[in-house]
């Protein structure tokens, strides 16, 4: 079995990130909900929605190692990997911020990756299994050329996205919930799709 996972805002959490660089800025209270999605529109609300153009580049880029995985994330690699499941991360982004210091989005993306997701000192993703691409046509030929079996991802024009393989099984990673009535399978957590796929390998 071939497993194909999105990176941001999938194998990435990045609510708790997001609203404590809102608040050391000034423009978010502190008892704004601790939420990429409040903090976004918090900004909006404010007529700020340069500030929260700027602030996502710094996050994806210099801050990115201050977030955290999904609860069971790491977990979930683990026990794939020594059940024999192969696991490759697909994810597009742009390569550098559209507003603030040019870091190298991909890069960094990948520090992540190596500081993250380890076992014994090995990384549970390979380095050939990481792909960064650029535009979401490439993403979705990618997922393709991986022959995924199944390819989770937290946004359903992805999985819906002409082009997308007919032989993979697409698995919308919704922690919030937000089942989408033409996408058979809707995982709220990572302990659920563990459990889905141990029942099926």
């Amino acid at each position: 079995m071939r497993v194909g996972i999105d990176f941001d805002n999938t194998i990435v959490s990045y609510d708790t990130l997001f609203h404590k660089v809102g608040v050391e800025s000034g423009l978010v209270p502190k008892d704004t909900p601790v939420s990429k999605l409040a903090v976004r529109d918090h900004l909006r609300a404010i007529g700020r929605e340069e500030v929260w153009t700027e602030m996502q580049g710094l996050v994806y880029g210099a801050r990115l190692l201050e977030a955290e995985p999904f609860p069971g994330l790491v977990e979930f690699f683990r026990w794939a990997r020594h059940v024999g499941i192969e696991v490759c991360i697909v994810s597009h982004k742009t390569k550098h911020p559209f507003i603030g210091p040019k870091y190298d989005m991909h890069a960094i993306a990948r520090e992540w990756v190596h500081v993250m997701l380890r076992e014994d000192g090995d990384l549970l993703v390979p380095e050939a299994d990481t792909f960064f691409e650029l535009t979401k046509e490439e993403k979705v030929q990618r997922i393709g050329a991986c022959r995924c079996d199944y390819f989770i991802d937290d946004l359903p024009e992805i999985l819906r996205a002409p082009g997308f393989p007919a032989s993979t099984i697409p698995v919308l990673f919704a922690p919030g919930g937000g089942a989408q009535a033409d996408i058979d399978l809707t995982m709220t957590n990572w302990d659920a799709v563990r459990a889905h796929l141990d029942a099926r390998r």
